[in-house]
């Protein structure tokens, strides 16, 4: 007999294409450690992966999960190759606490995450994400997340010529990597951890063998563009995606807003409309749900499917959400 889940209702939870979103998995009360955690997701991951392949993203709440070891044996339970930030090409600031589990993002707390694609914006991104909240904040800091397949259907109908040039030409993304990390960006990684090198030549060799274009600049910065990156999958599960970063490179990276192409092209080299950046970004709206979070919850995000951000938090209590990719 199939292992069945407990779902419970969450106040604003969407229905898109026929699905909740997210829906919310319980953890059963006879549950009490760790170790049982881990022997539920075996019995019931291919449940959950169902749920997944429907919805794009899934909390589970309520496991008796205490910190980045607990978050870690649950996270690999589910048997997923791991993708580890070292080996990224990541533009944030983050923490290891394992090999597996790192920090979320460093960003200070009034600085807004926008809706993204993890690492949509390079040639290697991950297939899955998990996130895990040790600490929610005490104002803010929920984790929006967005059903892309629903946007790309949504900017067909907007614009389907706007649709088919993304899909059509894809995109290019130039980052600027300073030379050591800066704390105060949510895009501040240095060259040196992004690409794990030492040295300029090292950077350049790497940065080749990826495709990459690149311009030095002042104080040893880098500026790094990327070959032609989709903007638009077809997912196995039938589903069109706009895949990318264009809504968090528009909105978040600095200076972007004021001059989108020092950031983001056509994959042609061709401009992209600031109209175009603006409908999209409202588009985004009416497929956007804010993760409430509560301490021990863990989101399983397709990123193939889903995009997420963060918004600002404040107070005394300390955000604290860590991650793990697959």
């Amino acid at each position: 007999m199939a292992a069945t889940l407990e779902l419970q209702a969450l106040e604003g939870q969407l229905q898109l294409a026929g699905e909740v979103f997210p829906p919310v998995v319980l953890c059963p009360t006879e549950l009490t450690s760790v170790d049982e955690a881990v022997a539920w997701v075996a019995q019931h991951q291919s449940a959950i992966e169902t749920l997944l392949s429907g919805a794009g993203a899934i909390l589970l709440r309520g496991f008796a999960l205490q910190d980045a070891h607990d978050f870690d044996a649950f996270s690999g339970a589910f048997g997923y190759p791991g993708f580890t930030y070292q080996e990224s090409l990541s533009n944030a600031v983050r923490i290891n606490y394992t090999e597996r589990v790192f920090t979320a993002n460093e960003a200070p707390p009034e600085v807004e995450i926008y809706l993204h694609h993890e690492m949509a914006q390079t040639p290697l991104s991950p297939d899955k994400l998990f996130f895990y909240c040790q600490s929610a904040a005490q104002t803010g800091g929920a984790t929006p997340i967005c059903r892309s397949d629903c946007l790309y259907r949504a900017l067909l109908r907007a614009d389907p010529a706007l649709a088919d040039q993304f899909e059509t030409l894809g995109l290019k993304y130039t980052t600027r990597m300073p030379a050591e990390d800066d704390h105060e960006s949510g895009q501040g990684r240095s060259w040196r951890s992004t690409l794990s090198v030492d040295s300029k030549p090292e950077a350049e060799a790497k940065l080749a063998s990826l495709g990459y274009g690149w311009v030095w600049s002042e104080n040893d910065a880098l500026h790094a563009t990327t070959p032609v990156l989709p903007a638009v999958k077809q997912l196995n599960n039938g589903k069109k995606v706009f895949y990318n970063q264009l809504v968090a490179a528009y909105m978040g990276w600095p200076g972007v807003r004021e001059n989108p192409g020092l950031a983001l092209k056509f994959g042609d080299d061709s401009d992209i409309p600031v109209a175009a950046l603006e409908l999209i970004a409202s588009l985004c709206e009416e497929f956007t749900f804010d993760i409430p979070w509560q301490d021990g919850d863990v989101a399983l995000i397709d990123n193939k499917m889903t995009m997420h951000g963060r918004r600002p938090y404040s107070g005394d209590r300390k955000r604290q959400v860590l991650v793990a990719l697959a």
